[in-house]
């Protein structure tokens, strides 16, 4: 199978891979396969140009966005595709029911878990991709692991899930962990999972309070709220107010 058909199948199965396309320069429309475990398939003609393809490929794979890029007198073309980002929800409550249905309607895919069967059904979360009833190990296991795109929020009050999805999720490549809890939650926790052994530089990862500052009191503004600092870690923002912004504002297409 050639580079561009294996891409058109990860594509048609929502995966992730990038496909590097030499636009510009000798070896116009040379293609290189790059896909998220490091695989490649294809190549670009010259070993100096499939490094830069692939440098710009696991870069630009998990900024999930397709870019031109200029190496010599060449111009590559990596074009991205990728499933959308995951939020892994530990605690099946109300909040988590919220957080869901706004997370889905954001365009990502919410999984929430808990080892309480009882509470962690399909009837009480609609709008999760999977509802999970095991311990964090095994839900983490279930989701096929932690990645790049993989935010997690644990929204229990019970230090035995809390900690244990922490100490795995802290761990991981997942760009964001928070955790709700009051201040002072917050601090019986630190101790506890120092004294589980747990690097204090790792303990630095925890968004916690989780959430942005909006004043949220309902569990639907309480998941705005979560969601809104999931969306700014993703895109590298402060998640500050845009009329006191100076940089870019929203990104609309033509």
């Amino acid at each position: 199978m050639s580079a561009h058909s294996e891409f058109a199948r990860i594509a048609a199965t929502d995966g992730r891979a990038a496909l590097v396309t030499v636009i510009a320069g000798e070896g116009l429309g040379s293609k290189l396969l790059v896909e998220a475990d490091g695989s490649t398939d294809g190549g670009l003609g010259d070993p100096e140009l499939d490094r830069a393809g692939i440098e710009a490929a696991e870069e630009l794979l998990w900024a999930e966005r397709s870019e031109t890029r200029e190496v010599g007198d060449t111009t590559l073309f990596v074009d991205v595709v990728a499933p959308a980002p995951r939020l892994v929800i530990f605690g099946a409550v109300d909040y988590a029911a919220s957080l869901a249905r706004l997370a889905r309607a954001a365009g990502w895919r919410p999984f929430v878990c808990d080892p309480r069967s009882q509470f962690a059904t399909r009837e009480r979360f609609p709008d999760a991709e999977e509802v999970i009833a095991a311990w964090p190990e095994d839900a983490f296991a279930r989701i096929g692991g932690i990645d790049r795109a993989t935010y997690v929020a644990v929204l229990t009050h019970d230090p035995k899930l809390d900690d244990a999805a922490l100490s795995i999720a802290l761990r991981s490549e997942a760009p964001y962990v928070g955790a709700m809890g009051s201040r002072r939650a917050q601090a019986h926790r630190r101790e506890r999972l120092l004294a589980a052994g747990l690097d204090e530089a790792l303990l630095e990862r925890i968004a916690a309070p989780i959430g942005l500052d909006l004043g949220a009191v309902s569990p639907e503004e309480t998941a705005l709220s979560i969601m809104s600092e999931v969306v700014a870690v993703r895109n590298g923002r402060d998640g500050g107010r845009l009329s006191r912004s100076g940089g870019r504002i929203h990104e609309v297409g033509a």
